[in-house]
């Protein structure tokens, strides 16, 4: 049951990215600007994850802070990044595309990262079926492309 949820959990996630692109793009058009946009995007969110905080009283602790290796906060910049490109991209590609290709890039570092055991819970070596499944993501891009 609690696998069903997660996988629910995670479609549900998928499924608001191409909403939040959106969103975000007419945001940019606004701000005339895709990295402003990004920018009021992470501040708007930042805000909502602190009320949150405040709402459920989520203790906040700042003590391993210090300790962590920089790497660690690469993630930031990463999503401002990303957000950033789908903000400037979407538009001209259009949220099929733009979110095929998104998904295809997901895919390939994803196999990569499980199978050298990179940022990940449990490594999982690449194989055929596994190389099959990308190729089948990417051939999904190449329709989604020429339809």
């Amino acid at each position: 049951m609690i696998k069903i949820l997660l996988i629910v959990m995670a479609l549900v996630a998928g499924s608001a990215l191409p909403i939040q692109g959106g969103i975000n793009t007419k945001l940019g058009k606004t701000l005339t600007s895709p990295l402003h946009a990004a920018l009021i995007s992470f501040l708007i969110g930042a805000a909502g994850l602190l009320v949150y905080c405040i709402l459920t009283k989520q203790p906040v602790t700042w003590t391993g802070l210090r300790q962590l290796p920089i790497g660690y906060l690469a993630g930031g910049i990463l999503g401002a990044i990303y957000v950033s490109i789908v903000i400037f991209v979407f538009p001209k590609l259009g949220p099929g595309l733009t979110f095929s290709l998104v998904v295809a890039g997901q895919m390939v570092v994803a196999l990569l990262l499980e199978h050298f055991n990179v940022l990940v819970a449990a490594p999982q070596p690449i194989n055929l079926g596994r190389v099959f499944g990308v190729a089948l993501v990417i051939a999904g891009v190449i329709l989604m492309k020429q339809y």
